[in-house]
């Protein structure tokens, strides 16, 4: 019998207490094991009985949950799921809890249109139960160091491209980088990114975000990063040195036009239990760029990726996926691994590395 995830929820809104404790009893894998309206409250709690997993309000009395993540962290680490309104003020504070910690960030459910709670309720459950393989002792602010030298069915979706032909694509001067990531990424990404050079090639990347938190997280790294990175919008062209992030609730693909990369923008159901998919975007630099592309998968709970990954593989790209040591949850590389589309796995701190040399090399 599966161990059930047994989560506390603490946020100073009874009625989303209320709504969470639903969504995440009516998952047979997770087991709410209380609820409290304060940290002072959730710190007897967790005296009483460890959880699994913590959902976390960002904003409520006595103290609010940055400070109190942050206590946790230091004394007792346990995966922690930043639960936050929609609003772009709020954003910015979730990236400081993430990289003080917090595991992954969840919105509040809004209650409304029933297919919009349903996925919802989707995603909460699934960050809840990835939150509780994250490996969160080994976690901490990486500094900036240089580099030397310089699985449920697919829904169908017409979003998703069909496979690339057999047609052998020629190469241009330029290559073109896709990553995917998801649990525990956005603190990888950020070393990642810091190790690349202002003149390191064009980039797409998927990370499991929502709405809102996808332009923040593209501006705190464009402060810390020599590449120039935001947030994706339709038509964007894909440029040496410049980083674009797939916006959250929006599917992102590559596209070309010519000698011309460039990323499309739509909306369209969940992939893969997610929107923005890796896979669908994996699965357009297939299409689109072949062997002229380069595919990363890096740490994160699920498949998602591991079909487009192959494709990029069989395409004729080069790929390759974060290895277990450096991950905080090995889910994504390793399906991409088993589905059999990955070359070379690597550690998060030798991913740069391999991006330049193999930019080098063309």
């Amino acid at each position: 019998m599966t161990k059930k995830t047994r989560v506390l929820i603490v946020d100073d809104s009874a009625s989303v207490r209320q709504t969470l404790t639903a969504i995440l009893q009516a998952d047979p894998d997770i087991e709410v094991i209380g609820a409290a309206s304060d940290p002072f409250m959730a710190a007897r709690k967790i005296q009483e009985d460890l959880p699994d997993v913590i959902t976390l309000d960002v904003e409520m009395p006595r103290m609010d949950g940055i400070t109190f993540l942050r206590k946790i962290m230091s004394q007792h680490p346990i995966p922690v799921v930043m639960c936050s309104s929609l609003t772009e003020a709020g954003s910015e504070t979730l990236l400081q809890a993430l990289e003080a910690g917090a595991v992954d960030i969840i919105l509040k459910p809004r209650i409304g249109a029933a297919d919009h709670l349903a996925e919802s309720a989707q995603r909460i459950c699934e960050v809840v139960k990835s939150a509780a393989h994250a490996r969160v002792k080994g976690m901490k602010t990486p500094s900036r160091h240089a580099i030397p030298n310089a699985p449920q069915a697919k829904l169908t979706a017409d979003v998703i491209l069909p496979p690339p032909s057999g047609r052998a694509m020629a190469r241009t001067t330029e290559m073109v980088v896709c990553v995917g990531a998801s649990t525990g990424g956005t603190e990888a990404l950020r070393e990642m990114l810091e190790r690349l050079p202002a003149n390191a090639p064009g980039m797409v990347i998927v990370q499991h975000m929502p709405e809102k938190f996808t332009a923040a997280f593209a501006r705190r790294l464009n402060s810390l990063c020599d590449v120039e990175i935001k947030e994706a919008e339709d038509g964007d062209t894909v440029l040496r040195g410049h980083v674009l992030i797939a916006p959250g609730d929006k599917h992102t693909l590559l596209e070309r036009q010519g000698a011309r990369y460039y990323v499309s923008v739509r909306t369209g159901p969940l992939v893969s239990r997610h929107r923005p998919s890796v896979d669908v975007l994996f699965r357009s630099a297939a299409r689109a760029a072949g062997s002229n592309a380069m595919g990363v998968i890096m740490t994160g709970m699920g498949d998602d990726g591991a079909r487009g990954m192959l494709e990029m593989h069989q395409a004729g790209a080069l790929t390759i996926a974060q290895d277990e040591a450096s991950s905080v949850v090995f889910g994504m590389p390793k399906e991409a691994i088993a589905h059999g589309g990955v070359d070379k796995t690597v550690p998060l701190d030798q991913i740069a590395r391999e991006i330049l040399n193999e930019d080098r090399r063309r």
